[in-house]
């Protein structure tokens, strides 16, 4: 999702790190007809114009309309305000969609570089917190790594165990498809291959994966890669086949921003893993960061449930090193955090 209109006034900086928003809704046993799919996209571009970004490519397939039936998520940079929609989101989810509850939400960022040129209500993560509690009053907030260095903020709002109404209650009582969610954040990039991510160096969204070799990271997602100019990249892949009891298929996205003093590389899937040491030494191999946080998301059923505390043995990868490991436990997932940096070798 890119930013519309002028990125933040000052034309020599943008804000790489983006801003998560992804909401569950509960299953409607009085509409088995809902879906978030039945939304128009004219209605989409409306919803996001007012939170200051736009859809700058569009994919559809039976994959990811599988996956988007009661799932959405939203993912931006830059001072975009994807708070605001939330209210008239919820709003199309009921009179459109067929929606009446939310079954799980969660909001997650890295720390900003520069949060004094965010827009309210998202100067600061108290402000964001401030906000989510007009509309929930279970909601919990989570602050994961140093607060003084790399930090990653979540607000969640799990219902799938005690508070919940008779619906939820309902939709709860069979075990719950296996999900997961890894994220690998990484800055202080290498500057040879950010240049990759250039119309100086490439002519194409195309010449950009195929050079830096991100084909290679989930080997058969279909690509549907966007490269801005004068610099800036972003893709989403979809794969079908991602093994028993993932019907809906896996989605890998990589966004980023490449300008030397501002380096940010996003990557997000949800492909299952028992082990997950493979994947993010590809990521880390592909764009060779200074430092990195990784967080994994997995409920009980998922093969990823036990990767999470795998991490606890990855105390290096490669000449990465962890310095910070941390957990949570919710009712109906687990999170770990860890931050590795690049370890320099004495000369």
């Amino acid at each position: 999702m890119a930013e519309s209109g002028n990125i933040s006034g000052n034309s020599h900086f943008f804000e790489g790190v983006e801003k998560l928003l992804e909401i569950w809704f509960v299953p409607n046993p009085k509409n088995k007809n809902a879906d978030l799919r039945k939304i128009p996209r004219s209605v989409w571009d409306d919803l996001l114009q007012s939170v200051r970004c736009e859809i700058i490519s569009f994919t559809r397939n039976e994959f990811i309309d599988a996956y988007v039936l009661r799932r959405w998520i939203l993912k931006t940079c830059g001072t975009t305000t994807p708070l605001e929609c939330l209210q008239p989101l919820l709003d199309l989810a009921v009179k459109i969609g067929g929606y009446q509850e939310i079954e799980d939400l969660f909001y997650s960022r890295k720390n900003y570089k520069k949060p004094e040129l965010q827009c309210s209500p998202h100067r600061g993560f108290d402000e964001e917190v401030a906000y989510l509690d007009q509309y929930f009053d279970d909601g919990r907030a989570y602050s994961l790594g140093s607060l003084n260095g790399d930090c990653w903020y979540l607000y969640t709002v799990c219902r799938g165990g005690g508070r919940t109404n008779s619906n939820i209650i309902e939709s709860i009582q069979a075990p719950p498809d296996p999900d997961q969610t890894i994220e690998i954040l990484m800055t202080e990039l290498d500057s040879n291959t950010m240049s990759i991510f250039t119309k100086e160096e490439c002519n194409s969204a195309k010449e950009a994966t195929e050079r830096a070799g991100i084909h290679k990271i989930i080997p058969g997602m279909a690509i549907d890669d966007f490269l801005f100019d004068p610099c800036g990249y972003s893709m989403n892949g979809v794969l079908k086949n991602c093994g028993k009891g993932y019907s809906n298929g896996c989605y890998m996205t990589i966004h980023i921003t490449p300008e030397p003093e501002f380096s940010y590389v996003s990557f997000e899937s949800n492909i299952s893993a028992g082990n997950y040491g493979d994947l993010i030494a590809r990521v880390i191999d592909t764009f060779q960061p200074g430092k990195f946080v990784v967080t994994i998301f997995a409920n009980k059923t998922s093969d990823a449930f036990a990767a999470s505390r795998e991490l606890e043995h990855l105390g290096s990868i490669k000449q990465w090193k962890r310095d910070e490991l941390q957990y949570c436990r919710f009712p109906t997932y687990d999170l770990t955090y860890a931050h590795y940096y690049k370890y320099k070798f004495p000369s």
